[in-house]
C-alpha cells in the first residue's frame, strides 16, 4: 500500500513535477497529495533567510498539521548581475505571491541594459522531507544558465520562459518534462533526497 507523502504546496504546476519525479524512482510507493486536500490549513510565512529555513519551515508545519510526512521545498532565480535575487523572494519579486508573468517581466526589465555575458544566472532548490516524529532531511539541488532577452517557449512554469539552460540555445519552456526533470534543480534536489524519503516512510510501516 503506497504511503501518503503531502506535498506542502498549492501550485499544480509543482505537484504535477514533484509526483512525476517521484513516481518515476519509487514507482508505486507514494501517494502524493497537496496541501489542497487540507482546506483548513494556512499558508506558512516564509520568514526564513535562506531556501533550507523556508523549505522546512513549511514541511514542519505540514507534517505538524496532518499528521502525515510532508515535503516541501523552496526554490527560487539567482540572477548574477543582481546580486543573486530575486532568490528566496522569486514567486513574490513583481509584489503579490505567485504571478509568474509579473516576475519574469520585472526580470527582463532590471537586466535590459545588461549585456550577454553577463546575464548568467541559477535556479536553487532545497527539498525538505519532515515527519511528525520530527525527523527531517534536506537535499539542494543547483541548476546553472543565463537569462533571455525575452520569453519564449510555453512549458513548465514560473521563470522557464526567460531561463536558458547552460550550453542549450532554447529555454527551460521548451523542454519537455522528462528532459526538464532531467537537468533541473528540483530534479535534482528529489532525487538526492528520494532515497531518504522512501527510506524514511518505510520505518513508520
Amino acid at each position: 500500500m503506497p504511503h501518503t507523502l503531502v506535498l506542502a504546496t498549492r501550485n499544480q504546476g509543482k505537484i504535477l513535477e514533484f509526483r512525476r519525479i517521484l513516481d518515476a524512482i519509487a514507482p508505486g510507493e507514494i501517494n502524493l497529495i497537496g496541501v489542497d486536500q487540507f482546506p483548513d490549513l494556512v499558508d506558512v510565512e516564509e520568514t526564513g533567510a535562506t531556501f533550507e529555513e523556508n523549505a522546512l519551515l513549511k514541511a514542519r508545519y505540514t507534517a505538524a498539521a496532518t499528521g502525515l510526512p510532508a515535503i516541501s521545498d523552496d526554490s527560487g532565480l539567482c540572477v548574477d548581475a543582481l546580486n543573486g535575487d530575486p532568490g528566496i523572494y522569486s514567486a513574490r519579486w513583481a509584489g503579490s505571491h505567485g504571478n509568474d508573468q509579473a516576475n519574469l517581466e520585472k526580470v527582463l526589465l532590471q537586466l535590459a541594459d545588461v549585456a550577454e555575458e553577463k546575464r548568467t544566472a541559477h535556479f536553487t532548490c532545497v527539498a525538505a522531507l519532515a515527519l511528525p516524529d520530527g525527523r527531517h532531511h534536506v537535499e539542494e539541488g543547483i541548476f546553472e544558465g543565463r537569462i533571455l532577452y525575452a520569453p519564449i517557449g510555453e512549458q513548465g512554469f514560473g521563470y522557464d520562459p526567460i531561463f536558458a539552460p547552460l550550453g542549450m540555445g532554447i529555454s527551460s519552456a521548451q523542454l519537455s518534462a522528462s528532459e526538464k526533470d532531467a537537468i533541473s534543480h528540483r530534479g535534482k534536489s528529489l532525487r538526492a533526497i528520494a532515497p531518504h524519503v522512501i527510506q524514511m516512510l518505510r520505518s513508520l510501516g
